[in-house]
């Protein structure tokens, strides 16, 4: 089903981008798909091989799993900066660099804590916001959506990928030979940024894409937005958990060979994604987007609690469905809600903060659950994380319904202040626009608006054509 997502996505590439904008996305999913897969591949099989090493107990087992999220949300944002200066490509590369050496590292280590600075510097290079600064280089502002889609796209067939591979590869090659793979993985990376991602010809800020640190404070004290943020921070701490324990669950209470867990995981995604795909399509279509992600989490709660009950493979494989159909539309739901939810010049900005949230519930997963795994054991760690997705829960219950709103952003050219007021006024009278923010010296007007009642035909009126 990713893979049809894909597609669909692919698609609507070559029907409505450039060349240059078709080869730049897909040749940038491909780097990102390929270090997220190098990330993941870990997951469903560390727990069985760490539990071996020197020195290992659960929670520095918790933390070699999850330390690169605090690497990664540490640095995503000051390399993102750091790319407005220099260049993108160079801070890619460098990232790359750092992400082969991690992994090289962890490849040599004979200890856990080899792993664990093997890990840390695979977390260190924190490419994610230059890579999303390249994209927004090389796209026109009309199509931007178009190209963040693809590269998000990758993001969820690396991860069902390394679901299946990562226990395949461990079987053929070992824990060590996966981390090697994922420092090949990181150099065909760089392979493809210099062979095949064209060169911006005017890169500048955007937005709608990357942190501006005047608006931090204003999105930070977003009650909406926060409340988003410590869902996707609530999300990857559950999952971080769960593969804490699932490989060891999987081995002891369901007999399952760890070289067959890809057996198992493969039809659970696929199950999970067709359940997923017509709650998707209810919350944007219907708008009953809180209700659905209201029982994404309910959903994932049941599932933890089933994981508490469990005896069998049986039960212990009905339960991943249901977790992974919520994880899934909860993955999914979340940028649409932020992206709703922030105002149009503040988009990069609330999404730079999501995407640390993310990596840091991932760390706080691995930290924390691995303290509790060892102190009170796989059901004391299960009971931690429905605890916590039952609070989430109760949380997510008091946020607003959101306003079904898409971002728009146009190529107005440079305005003057007098120009400015007068476009606004122009863009704000347009069927279907909610808000306009035009930035002068940018040239580019920054729009919300409802889809189902734009007048596209109006709206394109005022764009200006660079070429």
């Amino acid at each position: 089903m990713i893979l049809l997502l894909g597609s669909s996505v692919v698609s609507v590439f070559q029907e409505n981008l450039g060349k240059t904008e078709r080869r730049a996305g897909i040749s940038l999913a491909l780097i990102y798909a390929f270090r997220m897969l190098g990330l993941f591949m870990i997951m469903p099989v560390f727990a069985l091989y760490a539990e071996q090493l020197p020195e290992a107990t659960p929670f520095l087992m918790g933390l070699a799993l999850g330390i690169y999220g605090l690497t990664q949300a540490l640095l995503q944002i000051p390399f993102g900066m750091l790319s407005d200066r220099i260049g993108r490509k160079p801070v890619i590369f460098a990232g790359l660099v750092i992400f082969a050496l991690g992994s090289l590292v962890a490849a040599s280590a004979d200890g856990i804590y080899g792993i664990i600075l093997g890990r840390a510097l695979q977390g260190s290079g924190a490419i994610a916001a230059a890579l999303m600064a390249l994209a927004a280089d090389l796209s026109r502002e009309e199509h931007r959506t178009k190209m963040m889609a693809l590269i998000g796209v990758s993001i969820g067939v690396a991860f069902a990928a390394a679901m299946v591979l990562g226990p395949l590869i461990n079987e053929w090659i070992g824990i060590s030979g996966i981390f090697a793979s994922t420092a090949v993985l990181a150099l065909v990376g760089i392979a493809i940024l210099y062979l095949f991602v064209p060169d911006p010809l005017h890169p500048h800020f955007h937005r709608d894409a990357q942190v501006q640190t005047g608006a931090l404070v204003d999105v930070l004290k977003d009650s909406q937005l926060l409340r988003l943020d410590l869902g996707i921070f609530v999300l990857h701490f559950a999952l971080m958990c769960l593969f804490l324990v699932m490989p060891l669950e999987l081995r002891d209470s369901a007999n399952l060979e760890a070289a067959d867990h890809w057996k198992l995981y493969l039809p659970v995604f696929a199950l999970s994604l067709v359940i997923m795909l017509p709650f998707v399509i209810i919350a944007e279509r219907n708008r009953r987007m809180k209700q659905v992600f209201l029982g994404a989490i309910a959903t994932m709660s049941v599932a933890v609690a089933g994981f508490i009950a469990s005896s069998d493979l049986t039960t212990l494989a009905l339960s991943l469905v249901l977790f992974f159909a919520g994880f899934n539309l909860l993955e999914a739901s979340l940028p649409s809600l932020i992206s709703k939810t922030a105002k149009a010049t503040m988009k990069g900005t609330a999404m730079g903060v999501y995407s640390s949230s993310q990596f840091m519930g991932s760390f706080a997963g691995g930290l924390i659950g691995g303290a509790v795994h060892g102190q009170w054991g796989i059901d004391g760690l299960y009971i931690i994380v429905l605890a916590v997705l039952l609070l989430w829960l109760l949380l997510a219950s008091t946020m607003r319904q959101p306003r079904y709103l898409s971002t728009y952003l146009l190529n107005v050219g440079t305005q003057n202040e007098s120009g400015v007021a007068g476009l606004t006024r122009d863009l704000a009278a347009v069927a279907g626009v909610v808000e306009v923010s035009v930035i002068a010296d940018e040239g580019v007007a920054y729009l919300k608006v409802e889809k189902h009642v734009l007048d596209d035909k109006k709206l394109l009126s005022f764009m200006v054509n660079d070429n």
